[in-house]
């Protein structure tokens, strides 16, 4: 089975279209969303109707932080409130009527496909939204998720808003491997890979093109991809709403 995975949507209508868009090009079968939904962007209502078709499809969709952020937004003197990832997050509610705000509820924090689990942030205690950002990072991360699943094979995380590959070579530590977009990397199964598949809604690494991955379960192949969206529209949505920073904007158009 051919599997889009999809992470950090962050409300970017534009982005998401793009990239399910050129999953179906490239033959996915199945949609799995790996969380933040909302947060940051101009059409969370959109993004989380998408998402609940996902599931309706048979697909996978998981709660990121800023989806329970939007639930529960912190209160104005709260000094949580002024944090970047904070500001909106009100709006980001308001925007969603009863039954899209029911939905984010419910998510789960990690969904297993085969020997594959997936995740938003880290399989080290999901709750905590930690981020998988280097090396020991992927280590806590794979073992957290080796003791209690032994026979899994990869771990997808989202979060962290880069792309990365993880694979435990012979001395038992993990070892990171930049992957280049559109080519699929073998995942034999004889090893264990924790996998951060980076960004739709809103990249960092100074491309602002969005990032999503596909998981070939037959082949053993993971593909990483970049795509090109309209980056002015993602932003003028923003702009629009009234409530979002000027920066949210701005951090589209650099791609960081």
């Amino acid at each position: 089975m051919r599997i889009a995975l999809l992470s950090d949507i962050h409300a970017n209508r534009q982005a998401w279209d793009a990239c399910v868009l050129q999953a179906g090009a490239l033959g996915a079968e199945r949609l799995a969303v790996l969380g933040d939904l909302v947060g940051y962007g101009g059409d969370p209502a959109y993004v989380v109707d998408r998402a609940r078709a996902v599931q309706a499809e048979g697909g996978w969709v998981l709660q990121g932080n800023h989806d329970a952020m939007a639930l529960h937004p912190p209160a104005p003197g709260d000094t949580a409130a002024q944090s970047m990832g904070a500001q909106g997050a009100a709006w980001t509610r308001s925007q969603l009527d009863n039954a899209q705000r029911t939905f984010l509820a419910a998510l789960p924090l990690t969904a297993r496909i085969g020997p594959t689990l997936l995740v938003h942030a880290s399989a080290d205690q999901p709750e905590r939204w930690r981020y998988v950002e280097d090396e020991a990072a992927a280590t806590r991360c794979l073992d957290a998720a080796l003791r209690d699943q032994p026979d899994l094979h990869l771990v997808a995380c989202g979060h962290v808003h880069h792309q990365a590959l993880y694979y435990r070579g012979a001395s038992g530590g993990l070892m990171r491997f930049a992957p280049t977009p559109g080519v699929p990397i073998p995942i034999p199964r004889h090893r264990r890979w924790v996998a951060t598949i980076g960004s739709v809604g809103q990249p960092r690494d100074g491309d602002a093109r969005a990032m999503w991955a596909l998981l070939d379960t037959e082949r053993a192949t993971l593909r990483f991809e970049r795509t090109p969206y309209a980056v002015d529209a993602a932003a003028q949505a923003i702009r629009t709403s009234g409530a979002m920073p000027e920066e949210f904007a701005l951090r589209l158009e650099r791609g960081r």
